[in-house]
Parts: C-alpha cells; structure tokens; sequence
C-alpha cells in the first residue's frame, strides 16, 4: 500500500524536475499557491477536472514534511511582506 508521498513525482523532463503531482504537470507549488490564494479544495476540483482531492492532500503533506526542520532561518521579507 502506498502513501500519499507516493503521488509526489519528479522528473527532469517535467516541469524541470520539480516535485509534480502523479508524473503530471502540475508542480506541488502551484497547488500550494492556489491554496494560499484562498482556493478551497472543491474549487481546485472543479477547476482541474484532472486533479484528485488525494493531489491537494499530497501536496499539504509534502509541504508540511519540508517545514519540518529543527532550526529555521528567518526569511527576509518580500515585497508582498513589506510595509
């Protein structure tokens, strides 16, 4: 039985080896990006037919697994961040 990581692929001939969803090319950071942007899971769906609720589920786990450090480094702001 596999794991949701099972859907996270990479590829150098896809998407320039970026971690994608199922061999596809649909990069983990943009559905991460959709997300943030506010997207829910069921908008996403209806947007990319495609798409799987496990892909989002897959994503959010890889994401989460990345952040998953002992120590983080403070990121300066970007200009979205600044005042």
């Amino acid at each position: 039985m596999g794991t949701m990581l099972d859907r996270i692929t990479t590829d150098p001939a896809i998407c320039h080896g970026k971690p994608c969803l199922r061999g596809l090319r649909y990069p983990v950071e943009e559905v991460l990006a959709w997300l943030a942007a506010g997207m829910s899971h069921d908008e996403i769906l209806a947007d990319y037919p495609d798409r799987e609720r496990e892909d989002i589920l897959a994503a959010l786990e890889y994401a989460q697994r990345l952040v998953q450090v002992k120590r983080a480094v403070g990121v300066p702001p970007g200009p979205h961040l600044s005042k």
